[in-house]
C-alpha cells in the first residue's frame, strides 16, 4: 500500500441540466399512478371534482385549503330565521352568531367544526344535531373522550330526545336514536361493522382537542379515518391556533367541505389576578396584559422583603412542597400501607410539609410549623377576600390529589352554609348515599366529605368514589358549595362554572416532568370562571406565596397561543390485526390517512405531476472515445472517495498533532477556490495573538481551467505520474522520500512579526505566478513531508524579489520530482491517527485511488465533462427515485414500526405469512382494556388454569392497574409465582420486539403493561371482604380502587369473548364467576347521573 495520502477532492460545479438515464423508463405507468395517488390514497374517484364555486380544478386538484371552508358567513346571522324558517328545535334564548351559523349548515347537511371557549355553548350545536336526526329518523351518535362527560350528557339529553348510554360498563337503550358513548365504543363498531353505523346521519365529536392526548388521542383520528363517507361530522373544540388545518385534514379524509366556525369571544369576559400579602393585583383584562398591576405586586413584594431582613430570594415555585407534590402526584407521601395514609386531616398536617416542604423561599428562622400554619392562614385570607367581593363560588385548581385534601382539610375554622342550604346539602346527600350498604355508607371518605360539603367546601379529584365525586358535582351546580379544591380533571369533565377560578400553581408534575402550565391548559381551567347569564365578569386568581412570577411567564400562560391540534398517531398491534380482518382499509391507507402524514399526503398530486414532468425529459448519454463508457463506475468511485476524503481532512487537520507540523517553512497542498488544480504552497507566517490565520504562499496554476494535452510544462500534468486529471484525485507512486532534508527558516535579521505586503499580495517568479494570502487551517487538504528554507523577512516585510524567486523554485523542485505534489504526512505514523475507524477510511480511500488510477476513463481528455455528465445524470435518478420512493407506502413515517410488528405477529402466530388473522389473531382483537400481546399469551399459555376465579382476576388487575407507586401488596405463594409467570411472558415479549427493531425496552414493556399494586386488593374484594377492609390493605385511594375494579369486569367479558373463540369453556365458565364475584355494593353503584335521585 502506498502511503502517500492527499485530504482532498475537487468538488465539481453543479449543473442545471436535467437529463435522464438509460435506464429510466419513461413509460412506468404514469396514469396507474395518478390514479393510485389520488383514487386509492385520497379515495378520490378519477375525473375532475367540482370546486367550491360550482366548477372545476383541473386535473381533479382541489384549491389549498378547499376543504376546509371559513369565512362567507355574512349574512346568516342576519337573514337567519329566514334561511332556516323551520327549525328542527326552538331555544329559549337568542342565538349567538357562531350558533347559528353552525345550525344553517347542519341544516343544509354540512359537516361543521365549531371552536369556541369554555363555556361559549357549543351544545347548541350537538343539540340540534340530535333533533336533525330525530326529525329525519335516522341516528346520531355522541362521543365524549371521558365517561363522566358521557353521563352528564345523557342526564342533560334524557328529557329533550330519545337517548341511549354506551359506555364500558354500562348499556341503557342501545336502539335509542341518539346515542351518547366513549369514543372507544364506537371504535370498537366500526371495527366489527355494527349494523347502527348505516342508520347513522350524524357523529358529534365533544372536546375534539383531547386529540392532543399522548396515551388516547389515536383514538379520535382511527374513528374519524374509519367513519362512513354517509356520515356527517360535528367537531367541538375549545380555540386552538391551527383549526382550518385540523379540518383540512378531515375533509380531504373524508373528501367532504368541513364548515369551520366558531368564536374567540367569550361570554362572560375574564379579568386575571394574583393574589399576594393579602391583596388582589389586576394583571390581565380582556385579553390585554396589564404590566402595572404586576409592578405593583412586585413593589410590595420587595418592601415586605426588605422589612423582613431578606429571603425570598429564589424564584417562584409554585406552593410551598409543591415539588414533593408534583413529584408524587400519583401516590400518597408515605409509601407505608393502610388506611391512614389516605386521609390528612387537620391532625395529619404535618405529613404534608414533611420532607423539603415548608415557606422554602422565606427567611431561615421559620420552623415548619410556621409555614404550615401561614399557609392555612393564606387560604383563609383569600376565601375571606372573595367572600367580601362577592367573587364566591370558587373552584380552586391544586395539581395532585393530596393537595386537595390537604388543603381542604385546612379550612377547619370557616363555614360558609346557611341553615337552609345545611338542611338541603344534608338531605341530598342522605338520598344519594342511601343507596349505598351499611358498612359502605360509613366509609371514612363518604363522612369526610360530607362533613366539609355541610360547611360549603368540596374536594374533587380522581381519587374520590364515583358516587361521592358526582354528588359533589351535583351541588356545586346547586350553588352550594362555595370552595372547591379540585384536579385539572373538574375542568374536562364537569359543566359546572363557577364565579371565580383559583390557581394554587402555575407549575404541574405531568406523570413524567415537573413543568409550567400551557397556555392551552390555563385558558381551560380559567374557562370555568364567570357565570353565563348570572355573572357580568369572571375572575381568575394566581396565589403567590413567598414570589410573584416573571412577566414573561405569565404573560405566556395567560395570553399565549393554546397549543396546536397534533396527530398522536401511533400503530397498536389491536389495530393492525383488525385492519387486516377488514377488506374496505389497508394498515397502509390508515397511515396515509391519519394526521401525521396529511401534509406530505396533501402534496403528492404535486409530486407526481414532477414526476411526469422529468420522466418526460428528453435523454442524454455519455458518448465515450473509448469504446463502452464506464464513466458511472468512475464517478461512484469519484464521489465514495469524495466523502472518505472529507472525513478524513476533517478529524486530520483539526488534530493538536497535524498544527504541530504547521511550522514556517512546512510545504503544504492548499485548496482551491476555483475548479482548477489545487495548490502547493509553503507555510511563511504561523498563527499569532493578533492574527488566526496562517500566512501561505501559494503557486498559481497558470493553464486555462479545461483540460489540456501534457506538455513539458512544469506545471502541466506528467502523464508518466498516473496522477488524476488536473482538478481531480492524483494517484500517489512514490514512496516516502526519506533522502529528502529537513531545513529550518534563515533569515538574514531577526523576524519582527510584521507583515508590511498587503495581502493577499500577487507576484511571479521562475515563470510561475504566485500568491501570499492568509487562510484558515480547514483550507489545508495536506501537510507534506518536506520543509524548506524561507526568508520571512524577505517575503513579508521586504517583500524581496529574491526570496520569492528563491522560495517559488524550491516548490518547483518538489514537483519535477516526478510527483505533482510532495508526498504527504503519514496519519498512521506521523500524526498519530488513534481512531480505528478513521484509520480504515483512510485505508479505503487509497485503495480507490489505485482503482481510479486503473480505470479506462482515467487519463481521457474529456473525464471533465463527463465527469459533470455523470453528476447529473446521477442526481437526475436520485430525485426521479426520491419522487417515487416520497409516493410510495415505503415513504410512510411509520411504515418501518408497521413491519416489524408485522414480524412479531406472525413470529408469536397471531398472522401467518400471507397476514391472514389466525385463531391466536382474533383473540387479542378482543382485548381492548390490557395490552393485547400480554393478554393473548396469558391466555394460549394457560395461565389461569391452575388459578381459582378469585385468583384468576386478582391476576388480571395487573393488565388494568394504573398507578405506579404503590405500596407492595401481600400475595399467597400461588399469587406470587403466577405474578412471576406473568411478568416473565412481558419480558420475553419485549425481547422479541427489540429483536425485530421496535423501539422498546423489554423492562420498561413488562412495567408499563403490568402492574400488580391492586392484587392482593382484588382479591380480597373477590372473596366477598367489605369495601372498607380491603382499603385498609393499600395506599391507593378509593377511586382508583372502584375504576379498576370496573375495568376489569370489562376484562373479565373479554377473556369470556376469547374462550368462546377458543373453545375453552372451563375458562369462560371461570371468567364468569370471576366477574360475579367482583360486581357487588359500592363498586358497581349506578351513577346518579343515569338514575337520578
Amino acid at each position: 500500500m502506498n502511503n502517500i495520502i492527499f485530504f482532498f477532492i475537487v468538488r465539481l460545479q453543479p449543473s442545471m441540466l436535467e437529463v435522464q438515464l438509460d435506464e429510466v423508463e419513461a413509460s412506468s405507468n404514469v396514469g396507474d399512478l395518478e390514479s393510485s395517488v389520488l383514487d386509492e390514497i385520497l379515495s378520490v374517484e378519477s375525473g375532475s371534482k367540482p370546486g367550491l364555486d360550482g366548477t372545476s380544478d383541473d386535473g381533479g386538484r382541489q384549491k389549498k385549503e378547499a376543504w376546509a371552508v371559513s369565512g362567507g358567513n355574512e349574512g346568516i346571522a342576519d337573514h337567519f330565521h329566514e334561511l332556516v324558517p323551520d327549525m328542527a328545535l326552538d331555544f329559549p334564548f337568542e342565538l349567538d352568531t357562531f350558533q347559528k351559523e353552525a345550525i344553517y349548515y347542519l341544516e343544509k347537511g354540512d359537516s361543521v367544526f365549531v371552536a369556541a371557549h369554555t363555556s361559549a355553548g357549543k351544545t347548541v350545536v350537538a343539540e340540534y344535531a340530535f333533533a336533525l336526526a330525530s326529525k329525519h329518523c335516522t341516528r346520531a351518535v355522541y362521543t365524549a373522550p371521558i365517561k363522566t362527560i358521557s353521563n352528564q350528557k345523557y342526564r342533560d339529553f334524557c328529557g329533550k330526545f330519545d337517548v341511549g348510554l354506551l359506555t364500558g360498563d354500562v348499556s341503557l337503550r342501545p336502539e335509542a336514536s341518539c346515542l351518547i358513548m366513549t369514543t372507544e365504543i364506537l371504535r370498537s363498531m366500526l371495527y366489527k361493522g355494527a349494523d347502527i353505523i348505516r342508520d347513522i346521519e350524524w357523529v358529534i365529536f365533544d372536546e375534539v382537542h383531547y386529540v392532543n392526548d399522548v396515551e388516547r388521542g389515536v383514538v379520535w383520528e382511527e374513528v374519524i379515518i374509519m367513519l362512513p363517507r354517509h356520515i356527517n361530522i360535528v367537531l367541538l373544540s375549545a380555540t386552538v391556533p391551527n383549526t382550518i388545518e385540523f379540518a383540512d385534514w378531515i375533509g380531504r379524509t373524508k373528501q367532504k367541505q368541513i364548515r369551520v366556525t366558531g368564536t374567540t369571544k367569550r361570554p362572560v369576559p375574564l379579568e386575571h389576578c394574583i393574589f399576594y400579602s393579602g391583596e388582589l393585583y389586576k394583571i390581565c383584562e380582556s385579553e390585554t396584559f396589564l404590566p402595572q398591576g404586576l409592578k405593583t405586586a412586585k413593589d410590595v413584594h420587595k418592601k415586605k422583603n426588605l422589612s423582613t431582613g431578606g429571603g425570598g430570594s429564589g424564584t417562584y415555585s409554585g406552593p410551598p412542597s409543591a415539588a414533593h407534590d408534583g413529584a408524587r402526584a400519583q401516590r400518597r407521601e408515605n409509601p407505608g400501607r393502610g388506611k391512614q395514609n389516605k386521609y390528612s386531616g387537620s391532625q395529619k398536617v404535618g405529613n404534608f410539609y414533611g420532607t423539603g416542604g415548608g415557606n422554602q423561599n422565606s427567611s431561615g428562622s421559620q420552623s415548619n410549623w410556621g409555614s404550615r400554619r401561614s399557609e392555612a392562614s393564606l387560604w383563609l385570607l383569600l376565601i375571606n377576600k372573595l367572600s367580601k367581593k362577592s367573587l364566591l363560588p370558587v373552584v380552586i385548581f391544586c395539581f395532585s390529589k393530596n393537595r386537595c385534601d390537604i388543603s381542604a382539610d385546612k379550612m377547619t375554622g370557616i363555614d360558609l352554609t346557611s341553615s337552609s342550604e345545611k338542611h338541603e346539602i344534608h338531605v341530598f346527600c342522605e338520598r344519594a348515599f342511601s343507596r349505598l350498604k351499611g358498612s359502605d355508607r360509613n366509609l371514612p371518605q363518604v363522612i369526610r366529605v360530607q362533613s366539609l360539603l355541610r360547611r360549603g367546601i368540596g374536594v374533587h379529584h380522581a381519587g374520590l368514589l364515583p358516587i361521592v365525586k358526582e354528588v359533589v358535582e351535583m351541588l356545586f351546580c346547586r350553588g352550594v358549595v362555595k370552595v372547591l379544591f379540585s384536579t385539572e380533571t373538574f375542568a374536562m369533565g364537569v359543566n359546572a362554572p363557577a364565579r371565580t377560578v383559583v390557581f394554587d400553581s402555575l407549575r404541574k408534575f405531568d406523570g413524567r416532568e415537573f413543568r409550567q402550565l400551557l397556555p392551552g391548559e390555563y385558558t381551560q381551567m380559567a374557562g370555568r370562571a364567570g357565570r353565563r347569564g348570572l355573572d357580568k365578569i369572571g375572575t381568575v386568581v394566581v396565589m403567590c406565596r413567598d414570589e410573584i412570577p416573571d412577566e414573561r411567564d405569565l404573560k405566556h400562560v395567560i395570553v399565549g397561543s393554546a397549543t396546536r391540534l397534533a396527530s398522536q398517531f401511533r400503530l397498536t398491534y389491536i389495530m393492525i390485526l383488525h385492519l387486516l380482518r377488514v377488506e374496505e382499509l389497508k394498515v397502509e391507507d390508515m397511515l396515509k390517512r391519519s394526521f401525521a402524514e396529511f401534509h406530505a399526503q396533501k402534496k403528492l398530486p404535486e409530486k407526481q405531476q414532477l414526476l411526469m414532468r422529468k420522466l418526460a425529459q428528453p435523454t442524454k448519454t455519455i458518448e465515450c472515445i473509448k469504446g463502452e463508457p464506464t464513466i458511472e463506475e468512475y464517478y461512484d468511485m469519484y464521489t465514495e472517495a469524495e466523502q472518505h476524503s472529507n472525513q478524513i481532512l476533517e478529524t486530520v487537520m483539526q488534530s493538536s498533532a497535524a498544527q504541530q507540523f504547521l511550522t514556517l517553512g512546512r510545504v503544504v497542498v492548499v485548496k482551491s477556490q476555483s475548479v482548477q488544480d489545487h495548490l502547493i504552497g509553503v507555510v511563511v507566517k504561523a498563527p499569532s495573538a493578533s492574527s488566526k490565520q496562517y500566512i501561505v504562499l501559494v503557486l498559481k496554476p497558470h493553464l486555462p481551467s479545461t483540460l489540456q494535452t501534457p506538455s513539458e510544462s512544469g506545471n502541466l500534468q506528467d502523464k508518466k505520474s498516473g496522477a488524476f486529471p488536473e482538478g481531480h484525485f492524483i494517484l500517489p507512486k512514490a514512496k516516502r522520500a526519506l533522502e529528502d532534508d529537513y531545513y529550518t527558516s534563515t533569515t538574514s535579521r531577526k523576524a519582527s512579526g510584521t507583515i508590511n505586503i498587503k495581502l493577499p499580495y500577487h507576484g511571479a517568479a521562475a515563470g510561475v505566478s504566485y500568491e501570499v494570502r492568509g487562510i484558515d487551517n480547514k483550507e489545508f487538504l495536506c501537510i507534506c513531508i518536506h520543509k524548506i528554507k524561507i526568508d520571512p523577512v524577505g517575503l513579508l516585510e521586504d517583500a524581496n524579489n529574491a526570496a520569492y524567486s528563491k522560495t517559488v523554485q524550491q516548490l518547483l523542485e518538489l514537483k519535477s520530482k516526478g510527483h505533482k505534489y510532495p508526498p504527504a504526512l503519514d496519519p498512521l505514523k506521523d500524526l498519530k491517527l488513534k481512531d480505528m475507524t478513521l484509520v480504515e477510511t483512510y485505508y479505503k480511500w487509497n485503495s480507490l485511488l489505485q482503482k481510479m488510477a486503473d480505470n479506462k476513463c482515467h487519463e481521457c481528455v474529456k473525464l471533465e465533462e463527463h465527469i459533470k455528465l455523470a453528476k447529473e445524470l446521477k442526481r437526475h435518478k436520485e430525485e426521479v427515485n426520491a419522487l417515487r420512493f416520497q409516493m410510495s407506502d415505503e415513504a410512510l413515517q411509520q411504515m418501518p414500526d408497521f413491519q416489524g410488528r408485522i414480524d412479531v405477529l406472525q413470529e408469536i402466530g397471531c398472522i401467518d405469512a400471507d397476514l391472514v388473522v389466525q385463531i391466536k389473531g382474533r383473540v387479542a382483537c378482543e382485548m381492548n382494556s390490557g395490552e393485547e400481546l400480554i393478554c393473548t399469551e396469558c391466555l394460549f399459555e394457560n395461565q389461569l388454569d391452575d388459578l381459582e376465579p378469585e385468583e384468576a382476576v386478582a391476576l388480571m388487575s395487573a393488565l388494568v392497574f394504573q398507578q405506579k407507586n404503590t405500596s407492595e401488596p401481600s400475595l399467597t405463594p400461588k399469587l406470587s409465582q403466577a405474578k412471576q409467570r406473568l411478568y416473565n411472558t412481558a419480558i420475553r415479549l419485549g425481547e422479541l420486539q427489540a429483536q425485530f427493531k421496535l423501539q422498546i425496552s423489554p423492562e420498561e414493556y413488562a412495567q408499563d403493561n403490568l402492574k400488580f399494586g391492586l392484587v392482593e386488593v382484588v382479591y380480597e374484594w373477590a372473596k366477598g371482604t367489605p369495601f372498607a377492609d380491603i382499603c385498609e390493605l393499600t395506599d391507593v385511594p378509593e377511586g382508583l380502587i372502584v375504576r379498576t375494579i370496573v375495568r376489569l369486569d370489562e376484562t373479565c367479558r373479554e377473556f369470556r369473548n376469547a374462550a368462546a373463540i377458543m373453545g375453552n369453556s372451563a375458562l369462560h365458565k371461570k371468567m364468569e364467576a370471576a366477574s360475579n364475584a367482583i360486581k357487588r355494593d359500592i363498586v358497581f353503584a349506578a351513577s346518579l347521573y343515569i338514575t337520578g335521585l
